[in-house]
């Protein structure tokens, strides 16, 4: 298959040839339940297919998922829910995942994820932004919900043959799709509608709401045509989680309204595991974080030879793609894998385009994604020539397909008249090919998670010996950063392994599994401004210093 020249297809790309390719109407009506499920309903394909936790499998055709989303989308009416009220998941990749997300979607709500390795206190705060009018879970994460005071009403998804049950109180989630009636108009919206509720991290706040308008659709299917270059004799599994943006983004309904099938892990990631799948499925079109590539690198080439020269391509997000992947995954696996840039606020719009022919180097992130017109520019919003630092920007009016307005009910900085800044550092090669440099804020990335300090040192304070807390991303070869944390202690208590142990299994416990401080120093006082607003500027240069 011949890939076009890139300049061609970026100078013709129409956004209205990319609207022609949807059943509904942006303007006058849509719903993205219809478009990524019913009109595939027909076509006796596979939509889902899944492998569970203990190894059962599981397909779903887009047939019986349209009557799984009718059967939910009436329960939801059923329990006061209206087009536009927000429905929160929280749940493991099962074939119950899909269906509370495009249920909730049919019935014309809005879909909240919720990272089932969050903890109270990211889940409270997340519904108090949403006003979600339910929660969908499962026994295991069911708990965590106890500890948020008025949280919204629960259903949860039990396994009998797990011996999992629904206590009194909760809605049973198989038994009321069972009773429900399986035939549903979907909601018809417009393009300016909001469907999905997303949450990104700051380093000055709790996390902020970022409402997704169905116009998101176009650009994700954009990304999942030219970027992913997802073809119809492919097999596709993106192993990012739905509960963050990549995953929901890409995972679901990217090739979902495409038509194509998605996979669904619900076990850990392991290097076996993952090639045992790839290589079951038949896995052609596999997408993740530089993270998992690294630790499949760690599993060594022998491992990777049962399913090298089966991977048609591999395409990256989440955090920088360390050239040595690239050269790894050419030699051991025959794919080769490029680097995606985007995030929550907009989704992937710097990319290493698999299906478009041009240029690539190992560093760069890419070049703009058709309907997008990325820059870097400078602190008065001059656009920079090559090889000058800046900061990376999004040209709103050339970028027709950009669908941020911004935060919810937040004020929002970064979102100028001409430019949406994003907050990274990049640098433009003298050969149009856009670098990443770092962060112009304090976000951490680690293991392709992007965590708020704020989030970890508000945690951190709540604990009975913790007067203050600063928190920094340190640099580490294996997860891009690691959570370092600086406390400062209340009198009578001291520093020691164990409390540093404690405090690590209490942030583990309050926020989430993926963001708990790795490290942590003990100090008589962190470093502020005058007005008392902490440095952590600071913080990371004494840390460079250290390492040094």
């Amino acid at each position: 298959m011949t890939r076009p020249d890139y300049a061609a297809h970026y100078a013709a790309f129409k956004p209205e040839d990319v609207a022609a390719r949807f059943a509904g109407d942006f303007k006058t009506g849509i719903n993205a339940c219809f478009e990524c499920v019913d009109r595939y309903a027909d076509t006796g394909r596979v939509a889902l297919a899944w492998e569970g936790v203990n190894g059962e499998r599981r397909t779903l055709s887009f047939a019986e998922l349209k009557d799984q989303t009718a059967r939910f989308a009436n329960m939801l009416t059923s329990l006061g829910v209206k087009p536009g009220d927000a429905v929160a998941g929280m749940l493991p990749r099962t074939p119950e995942l899909l269906v509370t997300i495009m249920g909730t979607l049919r019935a014309g709500a809005v879909y909240q994820p919720l990272f089932t390795a969050f903890g109270p206190k990211a889940i409270e705060h997340r519904l108090q932004t949403s006003g979600a009018k339910l929660v969908v879970t499962d026994p295991a994460n069911r708990p965590k919900l106890d500890e948020i005071p008025g949280h919204p009403p629960v259903a949860v998804v039990a396994r009998p043959e797990r011996g999992q049950s629904v206590a009194a109180g909760d809605v049973d989630f198989v038994a009321a799709l069972a009773k429900a009636d399986d035939t549903f108009a979907p909601v018809m919206r417009t393009g300016d509608d909001v469907f999905l509720m997303m949450s990104t991290s700051g380093t000055t706040g709790l996390p902020k709401g970022v409402p997704v308008p169905l116009n998101a659709l176009m650009p994700f299917r954009v990304y999942m045509e030219q970027a992913v270059d997802l073809r119809a004799d492919d097999k596709f599994w993106n192993i990012a989680d739905p509960g963050w943006a990549y995953g929901l983004y890409y995972a679901v309904l990217g090739p979902l309204v495409m038509g194509m099938t998605t996979t669904f892990y619900e076990g850990p990631f392991t290097a076996d595991s993952t090639y045992r799948i790839i290589k079951t499925h038949g896995i052609t079109n596999f997408a993740g974080a530089p993270t998992a590539f690294r630790l499949l690198m760690a599993a060594g080439a022998e491992a990777a030879s049962v399913v090298k020269g089966q991977i048609r391509v591999v395409s990256s997000a989440g955090e920088p793609l360390n050239p040595e992947v690239i050269r790894w995954f050419r030699a051991a696996l025959d794919a080769p894998i490029c680097d995606h840039y985007g995030q929550t606020e907009m989704g992937m719009v710097v990319n290493n385009h698999h299906a478009l022919a041009h240029e690539q180097r190992a560093g760069s992130a890419g070049l703009s994604m058709p309907g997008f017109r990325v820059v870097v520019i400078g602190v008065n919003d001059e656009e920079l020539p090559p090889e000058t630092p800046g900061e990376l920007a999004v040209d709103l009016k050339a970028s027709p397909l950009f669908w941020f307005k911004g935060y919810y009910k937040k004020e929002t900085p970064s979102l100028g008249e001409r430019y949406y800044r994003t907050g990274d550092m990049a640098e433009l090669g003298a050969d149009g090919l856009i670098s990443f440099v770092g962060r112009s804020d304090d976000v951490i990335t680690s293991s392709g998670y992007r965590i708020g300090p704020f989030d970890v040192e508000s945690a951190l304070i709540e604990h009975k010996a913790v007067v203050e807390a600063g928190v920094i991303g340190k640099p580490d070869p294996e997860r891009t950063e690691i959570v370092k944390a600086f406390i400062v202690l209340k009198p009578g208590y001291e520093a020691s392994e164990e409390l540093s142990e404690e405090l690590r299994l209490h942030v583990r416990k309050r926020l989430s599994a993926h963001a708990y401080p790795r490290e942590i120093e003990f100090v008589e006082q962190l470093p502020k401004t005058p007005s008392g607003k902490l440095q952590r500027f600071v913080l990371r240069a004494q840390e460079k210093q250290h390492q040094g």
